[in-house]
C-alpha cells in the first residue's frame, strides 16, 4: 500500500569520519530508493511531440494572459536545458529531464473552462508546457461557482474564458496563458497545438474535432463529469510512440552466478528479487570471467524463478564465470495505435475497469453517456432538469435505442459493442436515471479526479512519457446517493441559483446544509493540503458558521519555492510564509463564506493543550494531509479515542492511494502496518559499499557528524555541565564523544581559512586513501575466505585508494565545500575563489601512510561481537578521564559558540548538497561504482518524495468523495471505497475497506472502536472503587491496570504498595505513579486492563475512558 511518506526508511548512521559520536539511527520518508546510473530511454520524435523549444517567459498583446517572468524566469532555470530545478524539482523526479523538455516544448488546447476544463489546465500549467490556450464562450453562472474554482461572483454573466486564463498565468511564470474565444474547427488553428482537450462539448463537436486532429497529426481527449459519473477517452493517433511503459527506474541486480549453457541461466543475489517479466531486454556489465556478455547486445529474458533467469546466449564456449557483474534491465520504446472517436464509439474494445465489484458498468455508462447526449441535442444543449422523472425516462429511452441498434448490427459484425437484454435490467435502468437525474450538477471532487485523471494524459500526449488511456475510462460513485427511504423529495433538488446548486441537484438541501455545517480538522498544508482546501471551499464545508461550521487546519512548515509546482495555493510572493496561514486565506478567496482558522502547531502529545479532548469531541472528521508514518498514527490514536472518521490519502510519484476510516465500521489507520523497509549493515556502509546509495548515505551522514553533531556537542560541553557525566549512559561511543570534543575544542579548532583548507585535506587523505590502504592491508586482493571463495567478490567490491590532485574536479569540489563547511562551523569568512585554495593546498604537510595493527570487521555480527570484546580490553573510564584532563573547562570557553549546520537540500549556494555529492562519488570511485550528479545525490540525500499536481489532484477527489459518504451518515462497509491509483499505466482499483473485528468476552461484544466509560467527574474513584466496579459489573478481577507506559496496579506487585493505592482516587494515583500532573484542561484518562474470570482465564476488554470533570 502506498501511503505517501508512511514508510520510515532506518538506516544505521556511520560516525563521521575520524570525529565525533555516531549519529543516532534516523527515520526518512518512503521515498523509494532509484539507481541513480541508468540513461532515460530515448523517444521517437516521430509523433510524441512536438521538438522543445525555449519557455515563453513575457506576456504578449491581446488575449495573453502572460506570466511577465521576464529574466527572472529565464534566470531560475538551468543554463544546460532550460529547466528550473528548483521548482521543478519534485516534478522532475518523476518525469524525467527528457520528458520535462518535450512538455516545455508543447501547446495545449483546453476547451471548456468549467469545473473539470480549469482542473486540467491548473495541473497542466503547473507542470510547465510551454503555452496553454482555454476556450469557453459560455458565461458564467452562478452554480459555476461550485466547481470552477477561477471564477467568483464578479465574473458571472462574463465569458469563462477570459479571468480563468488570467488566473491561470500565476500559476507558472514559465507558461503562457491565452483564452480563445469563436471558431473551434478550423484546421490551422488546430494545427497548432501538440493536444486538445474537450472538457465540455456535445458530442458532435467531438466527432468533428477528432476528425481535424486525426488529419494534422494532433492529440485528442475527451472527458466530462456529469453528477457522479465520469468519462475520458484519448485518441493519440495511428503511431504513437511512448519512451517508458511504466515510469519505474530501469531493473539493476547483482549476479551471484552464471551457469554455462545454451541457454545460460543467471543467477541474482538473493537480497532482492530480479523482478524482470519474460521478454525483458537485459544488458551485463562489470561481469569477472565470462567478460564477453558485457559488451553483449541486450538480450531477452525468461523467468524461471524469482532469482533465476535464462538468456537466448550460448555461453558454453564462454570463459567461465567468475564472480560480480550486474544485469541491468534495457527499456524499450512501444508504439501503440489508437482508434478514432467515431470508431471508437461503436467499437470501444477492451474498457479500462477500475472497480471489479461494478463489472460491465462501463459497458452501461458508454451507452448512457450517449443517451444523455442525445437528450441534449433534442433540448438545445440542456440537461435533464433535477429529479423530472419524464426527462429521466427520455433518457432511458435513448439509451435503449442505442443498444437496441448495437445489437442489430452486431450480427454482422462481432466487434460492435452491445448489451444482453439481461444487463439491462432494473438495476442497470436505475443507473441510468441517476446519470440523467444529476447530469447537470459539476461536482468539485469529481473534477478534481478526472482532472488528475486527464491532466496526467495531456503531459503523457506532450511527453511520450507513461502509458496512455487506451481508450475509454468509465468512473462512477453511486455508492454516495441516498437510499430510496432517504432520497430528497423533488423540491429539495432543484436549483435555487446559488453556488451550491449542483451538490442540491444530486444530494438535496437538507444534504448541503449539513456539509456547510461540518466542523473539521485538517492535519498538512502542503499539496495534499491545498487541493483539499480548494475542494472543500467548492463544497461548501464549513461555510455555515452561525450553526457551528468550521475547519481547522494546521502546518508548522515556511512555504519553499519547490512547493510552488504542487501546492498551488501558494505564490513566489507567499515563499517564506506559514502554509497553513496562507492556505487558509488562499481558500477564502474561493469561497469567502468559509469559516476556518489556521495554526502553525505541530500534531502530537507536546500540544495536546491546544488539540486537546474538547477539540477532538467538537469535530465532524478529520483528514490527514501529513508526510510522515508518526504524525498519521498519532491522529489515527486520537480518532480512536474520540470515534471520529479519518481520511487519509498519499502520493508517492503518479502511485496514490486513499483509506477512508469509520467509527465502528471499518479498521483504524494503524490496524494495518507496512513491512519494514530492510536496513543497509553498518559493516556494508562503513567498509564494502556496492551501490551509490550506500555512498551518499556515507556521505550525508558524515555531514551530520561533522557539521551539525560535532559542533552540538562541543556547544553542550561549553554550556551544560552536566554533559560529560550523562556520556556514561553511552559506553560505546563515550571516548568517540570525547575525542571529537578534544579535536574540536583543542587540537583542529581553526583559526583561519587556510587552517579549514588543511582540514578538508587532511579530510580527503584519511577517508580516501588511508582508509582504504588499512582495508586492504587487512584483506589483501586475492585473499581466500575460509569456504574457498574469494574475499573480494559479490557485494564485496574491491576498493582502491585514490591520490590527491589538484586537477581533478571531484577532488576540488570536496576540498572547496569541507572547507567552507568548516568555516562555517566556527563562524569564519568563507571562500569560493579556487586560486586560494590552489596556492594553500602544496602547503599542507599529508604524513605516509603506516598500516595498524587492527581488525576490521567483515561483517555486523564481527562489528557486534569486536564492540563486545573493545568493553573488555579498553577501560573506558579510565580512556574517557585521560581525555577529559586535556580538555579546555568550559569557563575558558564561554566566549566560543560552534555553528550547528542545518543540512538544507534545496539551497544551491550553501555548500551542502556540493559537500555530499563529491563526498559520494569520491568514496564511489573507491569502490568503482558509478557516480552519481548533484540532481539524484540530492533526491537519496534529502529523501524526496516524488511528486507531482496530477496524482495530488485525484487523491484528494477520491478522498471527498468519501467525505460525502460520512457526511450523508453511510452505515454499510460496502459503500465506502479505498482507492489504489498509478497514473502512469495507468491503473485504478477500489475495493472495501476492511470491516472492523469484533471481540467476544462473555456477554461483551466489542471492537477497537468501543471504550468502558467510568464517570469520575462528580465523586473520583478511588484504585478501589475502579477495581469494584469491574468484579460487580463483569464478574472479573483486574489483574493489571496501566496508563501509557505506567503501571499503576498488577497482582505481582508489592502488597504494601498496592495497599497504599488502593486509597488514592484514580487522578492522585496517576500522577502519583507519573509523576506528572495532570493538564488542567484534560477531560479524560485512558485506561487498559488486564482481567481474570472466576476460573483464571483472560478475559479480553476494551479500553478504559474515566472522565475527570
Amino acid at each position: 500500500m502506498i501511503r505517501g511518506g508512511r514508510g520510515i526508511r532506518t538506516i544505521a548512521k556511520v560516525a563521521a569520519p575520524g570525529e565525533g559520536s555516531r549519529v543516532e539511527p534516523g527515520d526518512e520518508p518512503d521515498a523509494k530508493r532509484r539507481k541513480v546510473d541508468a540513461d532515460e530511454a530515448s523517444m521517437d520524435a516521430s509523433k510524441a511531440a512536438p521538438a522543445p523549444e525555449p519557455p515563453a517567459t513575457t506576456s504578449s498583446s491581446g488575449t495573453t494572459a502572460g506570466a511577465g517572468a521576464g529574466s527572472t524566469a529565464q534566470g531560475n532555470a538551468d543554463e544546460a536545458d532550460g529547466i528550473d530545478e528548483s521548482l521543478y524539482s519534485r516534478q522532475l523526479y518523476v518525469m524525467g529531464h527528457e520528458a520535462q523538455k518535450r512538455m516545455g516544448g508543447s501547446t495545449v488546447l483546453v476547451v471548456g473552462m468549467n469545473g473539470l476544463g480549469i482542473e486540467i489546465a491548473k495541473n497542466v500549467t503547473l507542470a510547465g508546457v510551454k503555452k496553454i490556450v482555454v476556450h469557453d464562450d459560455a458565461e458564467a453562472k452562478v452554480a459555476d461557482l461550485g466547481s470552477q474554482f477561477y471564477l467568483t461572483p464578479e465574473d458571472v454573466g462574463k465569458p469563462r474564458s477570459e479571468p480563468s486564463a488570467r488566473r491561470l498565468a500565476e500559476l507558472n511564470e514559465y507558461v503562457r496563458v491565452e483564452a480563445h474565444s469563436g471558431e473551434l474547427l478550423n484546421k490551422d488553428f488546430i494545427k497548432q497545438f501538440t493536444v486538445i482537450v474537450v472538457a465540455d462539448a456535445l458530442q458532435d463537436t467531438k466527432l468533428a474535432l477528432n476528425d481535424m486532429c486525426r488529419e494534422t497529426g494532433v492529440c485528442f481527449i475527451s472527458c466530462a463529469i456529469n453528477g457522479l459519473f465520469a468519462n475520458a477517452f484519448c485518441d493519440f493517433g495511428e503511431k504513437f510512440v511512448v519512451s517508458d511503459t511504466n515510469g519505474e527506474q530501469p531493473i539493476s541486480c547483482m549476479i551471484s552466478t552464471i551457469i554455462q549453457g545454451n541457454p545460460a541461466v543467471v543467477t541474482v543475489h538473493d537480497e532482492a528479487r530480479h523482478g524482470l517479466e519474460d521478454g525483458t531486454l537485459v544488458r551485463f556489465s562489470e561481469i569477472k570471467g565470462m567478460e564477453e556478455l558485457n559488451d553483449h547486445e541486450p538480450v531477452p529474458i525468461t523467468s524461471k524463478g524469482p532469482y533465476t533467469f535464462e538468456i537466448p546466449v550460448d555461453t558454453t564456449k564462454l570463459t567461465p564465470f567468475e564472480n560480480g557483474g550486474y544485469v541491468h534491465e534495457v527499456k524499450q520504446p512501444k508504439e501503440i495505435s489508437f482508434k478514432p472517436m467515431r470508431e471508437a464509439l461503436v467499437r470501444p474494445g477492451e474498457f479500462l475497469l477500475t472497480d471489479f465489484a461494478k463489472l460491465g458498468r462501463s459497458e452501461l455508462l458508454h451507452f448512457a453517456f450517449q443517451g444523455l447526449d442525445k437528450f441534449r441535442v433534442a433540448h438545445d444543449g440542456a440537461y435533464p432538469e433535477p429529479g423530472n422523472a419524464e426527462q429521466c425516462e427520455e433518457v432511458v429511452d435513448h439509451v435503449k435505442a442505442l443498444v437496441a441498434a448495437a445489437t442489430e448490427a452486431k450480427g454482422s459484425d462481432a466487434d460492435v459493442l452491445s448489451l444482453e437484454d439481461e444487463d439491462f435490467d432494473e438495476n442497470a435502468r436505475g443507473i441510468v436515471v441517476a446519470l440523467a437525474s444529476g447530469a447537470c450538477a459539476e461536482l468539485s471532487p469529481m473534477a478534481a479526479f478526472l482532472g488528475g485523471v486527464v491532466g496526467q494524459e495531456v503531459l503523457k500526449a506532450c511527453s511520450g512519457k507513461f502509458s496512455p488511456l487506451n481508450q475509454w475510462l468509465y468512473f462512477d460513485a453511486v455508492e454516495c446517493l441516498p437510499d430510496a427511504a432517504s432520497a430528497p423529495a423533488p423540491e429539495d433538488v432543484r436549483p435555487l441559483n446559488s453556488r451550491y446548486d449542483g451538490e442540491i441537484a444530486v444530494f438535496g438541501r437538507p444534504f448541503v446544509d449539513k456539509l456547510r455545517k461540518m466542523r473539521m480538522f485538517l492535519v498538512g498544508a502542503g499539496a495534499i493540503g491545498c487541493e483539499m482546501l480548494k475542494n472543500w471551499a467548492l463544497m461548501g464545508v464549513a461555510t455555515d458558521a452561525a450553526n457551528g461550521g468550521a475547519i481547522y487546519i494546521t502546518d508548522m512548515d515556511k512555504i519553499e519555492r519547490s512547493n510552488l509546482n504542487r501546492q498551488f495555493l501558494f505564490r513566489t510572493k507567499d515563499v517564506g510564509s506559514s502554509k497553513s496561514t496562507a492556505a487558509a486565506g488562499a481558500a477564502k478567496l474561493i469561497n469567502d463564506e468559509m469559516s476556518i482558522k489556521a495554526f502553525e502547531e505541530r500534531v502530537g502529545t507536546e500540544t495536546e493543550n491546544v488539540f486537546g479532548d474538547d477539540f477532538f469531541a467538537s469535530l465532524d472528521a478529520v483528514c490527514t494531509a501529513l508526510d510522515n508514518v508518526d504524525a498519521r498514527l498519532y491522529v489515527d490514536q486520537r480518532c480512536l479515542n474520540y470515534c471520529k472518521p479519518m481520511l487519509e490519502s498519499g502520493t508517492l510519484g503518479t502511485k496514490g492511494n486513499t483509506q477512508v476510516v469509520v467509527p465502528h465500521l471499518t479498521e483504524n489507520y494503524g490496524a494495518t502496518r507496512d513491512p519494514p523497509e530492510k536496513s543497509v549493515p553498518v559493516c556494508t556502509l562503513k567498509n564494502f559499499p556496492y551501490k551509490i546509495d550506500h555512498t551518499i548515505q556515507y556521505a550525508r551522514d558524515w555531514f551530520e557528524g561533522a557539521f551539525a553533531q560535532l559542533p552540538r556537542n562541543a556547544n553542550q560541553y561549553i554550556a551544560d555541565p552536566d554533559f560529560v557525566p550523562r556520556l556514561d549512559a553511552q559506553e560505546n561511543t563515550k571516548v568517540q564523544t570525547l575525542e571529537g570534543l578534544k579535536s574540536s575544542l583543542l587540537t583542529s579548532r581553526p583559526s583561519s581559512f587556510e587552517d579549514c583548507i588543511t582540514w578538508a585535506r587532511e579530510q580527503f587523505e584519511e577517508n580516501y586513501a588511508n582508509q582504504i590502504k588499512q582495508l586492504l592491508h587487512s584483506f589483501p586482493p586475492g585473499m581466500i575466505t575460509s569456504t574457498g571463495t574469494p574475499f573480494w567478490s559479490g557485494t564485496k567490491r574491491e576498493p582502491q585508494p585514490l591520490e590527491f590532485s589538484v586537477d581533478d574536479p571531484t577532488h576540488m569540489a570536496f576540498i572547496i565545500a569541507a572547507a567552507n563547511l568548516r568555516a562555517q562551523v566556527y563562524g569564519l569568512p568563507e571562500c569560493k575563489d579556487e586560486s586560494v585554495f590552489r596556492a594553500h593546498l602544496p602547503k599542507v604537510l599529508v604524513p605516509p601512510f603506516r598500516p595498524k595493527s587492527i581488525k576490521i570487521a567483515a561483517n555486523d555480527r564481527e562489528l557486534k561481537e569486536q564492540e563486545e570484546s573493545n568493553k573488555d580490553m579498553v577501560d573506558v573510564s579510565t580512556a574517557a578521564e585521560s581525555i577529559v584532563a586535556t580538555l579546555p573547562k568550559p569557563a575558558d570557553l564561554a566566549d566560543v559558540k560552534l555553528n550547528e549546520i542545518e543540512f538544507d537540500k534545496d539551497n544551491e549556494e550553501n555548500w551542502h548538497m556540493d559537500f555530499i555529492t563529491a563526498a559520494s562519488n569520491l568514496r564511489a570511485r573507491n569502490y568503482s561504482i558509478g557516480e552519481a550528479g548533484k540532481y539524484e545525490t540530492k533526491k537519496i540525500a534529502g529523501s524526496i518524495i516524488p511528486a507531482i499536481a496530477t496524482t495530488t489532484a485525484l487523491v484528494t477527489g477520491l478522498v471527498c468523495i468519501e467525505l460525502y459518504k460520512v457526511v450523508g451518515g453511510k452505515n454499510k462497509v460496502e459503500s465506502y471505497k479505498n482507492g489504489f491509483t498509478n497514473l502512469a499505466l495507468p491503473f485504478f482499483a477500489f475495493s472495501e475497506p476492511i470491516e472492523v473485528k469484533k471481540t467476544v468476552a462473555g456477554s461483551l461484544k466489542w471492537s477497537i472502536w468501543d471504550k468502558i466509560e467510568i464517570d469520575g467527574s462528580e465523586k473520583p474513584l478511588t484504585l478501589a472503587d475502579f477495581l469494584r466496579f469491574f468484579q460487580e459489573k463483569y464478574n472479573v478481577e483486574v489483574n493489571m491496570l496501566s496508563y501509557a507506559v505506567s503501571i499503576l496496579h498488577s497482582f505481582f506487585s508489592n502488597a504494601e504498595k498496592r495497599a497504599e493505592r488502593m486509597k488514592m482516587t484514580m487522578p492522585e494515583l496517576v500522577e502519583s505513579v507519573t509523576q506528572k500532573p495532570i493538564d488542567p484542561n484534560q477531560k479524560y484518562l485512558q485506561f487498559e486492563v488486564i482481567c481474570v474470570d472466576e476460573n483464571d482465564n483472560d478475559v479480553d476488554f476494551p479500553p478504559v475512558s474515566y472522565r475527570l470533570r
